[in-house]
């Protein structure tokens, strides 16, 4: 059973950056992917970022690249994704998920979900 938090939305201008953090409790696994998904309003939760626990091997949606960074703190049991660049399309709840598998990009390869948290990029 895992749990996880996020952390660090809020508002912000174009051009800014914010910081998320999702911290998991309980199991996690080494071989597990855990990513960054958003959904806007009216639309489909799409994905953001992933990265597995071990290796630290990353993947980006296209539309971030460049902007997002993903990273893990192992003994910390906690992701980060830094948004830099912030454009307001990329306003939208963002969920962290955890022992995703290896099709990292697909909603349905995550077994846990984070609560959500809000950002907000004007323009």
């Amino acid at each position: 059973q895992v749990q996880l938090v996020e952390s660090g939305g809020g508002l912000v201008q174009a051009g800014g950056s914010l910081r998320l953090s999702c911290a998991a409790s309980g199991r996690t696994f080494s071989s597990y992917a855990m990513g960054w998904f958003r959904q806007a309003p009216g639309k489909e939760r799409d994905f953001v970022a992933a990265i597995w626990w071990s290796g630290g091997n990353t993947y980006y949606a296209d539309s971030v690249k460049g902007r997002f960074t993903i990273s893990r703190d192992n003994a910390k049991n906690t992701v980060y994704l830094q948004m830099n660049s912030l454009k307001p399309e990329d306003t939208a709840v963002y969920y962290c998920a955890a022992n995703g598998g290896w099709n990292y990009g697909d909603y349905d390869a995550y077994d846990y979900w984070g609560q959500g948290t809000q950002v907000t990029v004007s323009s």
